[in-house]
Order: C-alpha cells, then sequence, then structure tokens
C-alpha cells in the first residue's frame, strides 16, 4: 500500500511539473456571428380613437386583443343588471352546444372524421402548455375553450343522429326562451370605423399621435404625461395599419443610422417575441447632443396594440468571423532565427496546433468584446488560413512558429 500510495503522489507530482514548466493550453475555434445594436428607450404610436363610455349596466367585452373589426361591428355589449349577463352566459352555453351537435349530426361520422378529431385535440393541448409555458394566460384561455369544444365534439361522435336530432329541439327551444327574456336589457357598442380593437386605454392616445412626431424635441419627449380625460372602460380602436416608435438617442448614432440605407429590425425588451423591420422615418431636432428619432413600421401591430413606453434595440447589421478568446490572440510573430534565438516580428496571429506543432497564422480582428474576439484570415496561402475547428494555443512558455508542443 505504501508503494502504490507513493506511485500516485510521484505520477501527479510528474504531471504538475510539466504543466507548472509548459502550461500548454488549446481552445477550440468557431464560427460566429454578433449584431450590432442600439439600445433605445420611448414611446410605441399609433393612430388610435378611444370609443366613447356610455355608462352604467354591466360591461362585457366580445373582442380578442388586436382582433380586427369591421365598420359597424359589435366590440361589447352592456347587461341593465345580474341576472341580464347571467342570462347570457346561458345562451351562449347552449350556443356552443348546438354548434357541437350540429357539427356532429353534419359529418358522416367515420373513422377518418374521428381521427381528424383526436389530431386536432392532441394538437390543441401542446399549445394550451406552450401557452401556460410562457406564461401567456389570455392565450392560454382561448386555447382552453377550444380544447373543451373539441373534446365535445368527439364525445358526441359516439352518439346515435336519432339522440342527437333530439337534443338540438330541446336545446333550440330552450334558446328561444332565453332570447325572449333578454330583449331590451342589452345595448351593443360598435364602432363607426375599421380597426383593431384594443381593451387598453392609458390617456397617451390623444397626447402622443403621429402628427406630432416630426418635429419632437427630446424634452418634449420626455415630459409627456397620460391625459387623464381620456379614459374607457370600452376600449379603443387602433386605426390604418402603420405604427412608430419615437426614442431619445444621441445625434450621432441617429446620423450613422440615416446613412444606412439598409432594413433595420426593432427588438422590444419585451411584448413581442420577434424582430420587426421597420424604417427610420424621421430625425427631431438636436438638443444637448441628442434628438428623437421616430422608426416607421406596417407589419404586425394587431401583436403591439399593448405595448406604449418600451426598451428596445435596433439591429443594424451583424459581424461575422472566427471566434476565439481574447488571450489567444498574439500582436508578434516569433521564429528562430540561424542562431537558434528566438527573433520577433510585429504581426497580429494566433498560434495553432497542427499536428505537434505551433504555426502562427496571421488575422484580422473584425469585433472586440469584453472576453472574445471575431477574426478573419488575411494569409492568401492555404496552409496559413484560420479555419474554424481549429486547435488555438491559449498559453504555452517559449512559444514561436514551428515549436514542437508536448
Amino acid at each position: 500500500m505504501a508503494a502504490l500510495f507513493l506511485c500516485v503522489v510521484l505520477y501527479f507530482g510528474v504531471q504538475a511539473f510539466e504543466y507548472l514548466e509548459d502550461p500548454l493550453t488549446t481552445v477550440l475555434a468557431y464560427r460566429y456571428e454578433v449584431e450590432q445594436t442600439v439600445d433605445l428607450s420611448g414611446f410605441v404610436v399609433r393612430e388610435e380613437r378611444v370609443l366613447p363610455d356610455e355608462g352604467g349596466g354591466l360591461l362585457r367585452i366580445q373582442r380578442a386583443e388586436g382582433e380586427r373589426v369591421a365598420a359597424g361591428g359589435t366590440v361589447a355589449s352592456i347587461y341593465a343588471d345580474q341576472a341580464s349577463l347571467d342570462r347570457q352566459a346561458e345562451i351562449d352555453s347552449l350556443e356552443s352546444r348546438v354548434e357541437q351537435l350540429q357539427y356532429a349530426q353534419d359529418l358522416a361520422l367515420a373513422a377518418e372524421t374521428t381521427r381528424k378529431l383526436d389530431a386536432q385535440i392532441v394538437q390543441n393541448l401542446m399549445e394550451y402548455r406552450r401557452f401556460l409555458a410562457a406564461d401567456r394566460l389570455y392565450d392560454a384561455e382561448s386555447a382552453a375553450l377550444e380544447l373543451r369544444a373539441l373534446v365535445l365534439k368527439r364525445d358526441y361522435s359516439d352518439a346515435g343522429n336519432g339522440d342527437i336530432a333530439l337534443q338540438l329541439q330541446e336545446l333550440g327551444a330552450q334558446l328561444l326562451a332565453l332570447r325572449s327574456q333578454s330583449e331590451g336589457s342589452v345595448r351593443r357598442v360598435t364602432v363607426p370605423e375599421a380597426g383593431l380593437y384594443s381593451t387598453e386605454v392609458d390617456g397617451f392616445e390623444t397626447v402622443l399621435t403621429p402628427a406630432m412626431l416630426e418635429d419632437l424635441t427630446p424634452s418634449a419627449l420626455s415630459s409627456l404625461t397620460a391625459d387623464p380625460a381620456a379614459a374607457s372602460r370600452v376600449g379603443k380602436l387602433v386605426l390604418g395599419g402603420e405604427w412608430y416608435y419615437a426614442a431619445v438617442m444621441p445625434s450621432d448614432a441617429a446620423m450613422a443610422l440615416q446613412q444606412n440605407e439598409g432594413a433595420l429590425l426593432l427588438r422590444f425588451s419585451k411584448g413581442v417575441d420577434r424582430d420587426l423591420p421597420v424604417t427610420l422615418h424621421s430625425v427631431g431636432p438636436r438638443e444637448n447632443g441628442r434628438v428623437v428619432a421616430v422608426f416607421r413600421g406596417n407589419a404586425y401591430l394587431q401583436e403591439l396594440t399593448l405595448l406604449r413606453q418600451q426598451r428596445a434595440q435596433i439591429i443594424t447589421g451583424t459581424l461575422e468571423g472566427i471566434r476565439i478568446p481574447r488571450e489567444c490572440l498574439r500582436a508578434e510573430r516569433a521564429v528562430l532565427d540561424g542562431g537558434g534565438a528566438i527573433a520577433t516580428q510585429e504581426q497580429t496571429g494566433v498560434y495553432c496546433m497542427v499536428g505537434r506543432e505551433a504555426r502562427f497564422k496571421p488575422v484580422e480582428v473584425v469585433y472586440s468584446a469584453e472576453s472574445f474576439v471575431l477574426v478573419r484570415s488575411t494569409s492568401e496561402k492555404e496552409d496559413l488560413r484560420l479555419r474554424p475547428g481549429e486547435q488555438v494555443v491559449g498559453s504555452a512558455r517559449g512559444l514561436y512558429d514551428g515549436k514542437v508542443l508536448q
């Protein structure tokens, strides 16, 4: 046991000595992409119209957030009392059952139909789980209602046509009685023009409009406050198909964006899970080295109806290169001269392990971060070009071009 212990100690001692004598480390070089971004904080601006609140009664919203409504369409109902609201809930439940029974009656209830329903149920379950995981409770509620309807359809598909016809007759009589009772106890809230419906009224609808963005200064934008008079429990209508994002930024950064003729991408910090294509609409007057830059977009407006004051990033482009740790980058190339001494010459590059030798490969830095750099090869010789997947030497004693690495 003593001899075994001494052998183990001797082995680790030799390994430690070799590491301290020549601490060779290598890392893998790989292709990487970095986005060029500008951080912003500003306001989402839309053409909006607050719907009048007629007051009194119990309000029931009948449109989803961001849903498109035609001119004259109903967005909400106002019920005289709780009994009227409960009666409407019962009518909706009966109408849903009637639709499910008619579905089961109209379709030929073959094996293909039931398989289709089963596939829809499985897909809806997956969507429901995805919405819950993403904390999108509004979408999860809609998916749950659709899932319930699909399950009931699947259940009714096993019933006989005679039973379905009898149930439809009974439900029709109940609906007729309930609708006659609800006459005069409900008012419909309609919209005068087409647009996207939103339940959120924050008071900026009349304060911040597209028409006032042209000559907006940073101080004027930061001093904006919501109008308490612009309030409505009914909601509002988002008009048109364009939206704007007004943000304060340094004037030199805005000038650089003006010279960028390519498309820009806007990434909000929350609320939207995609990058939005935008263009630079206008740049306001300069004030203390800052300006208000206005970006315009015409896509995904239905996903932006709840956004107002937001942090965001403008993506101006991307840089590609080979990623290596910063400590692997060398400012000099070392070689052995005729007398066996190490001579250096000024040249930016990295040492790569080629076989058992260290080979110097010249590179150019295209992007520098705190812990890594992106480089691209500058050598015209094929064997001296740095490629993704090569082992780059991080640390080694007495490193020079052609050194045999142990």
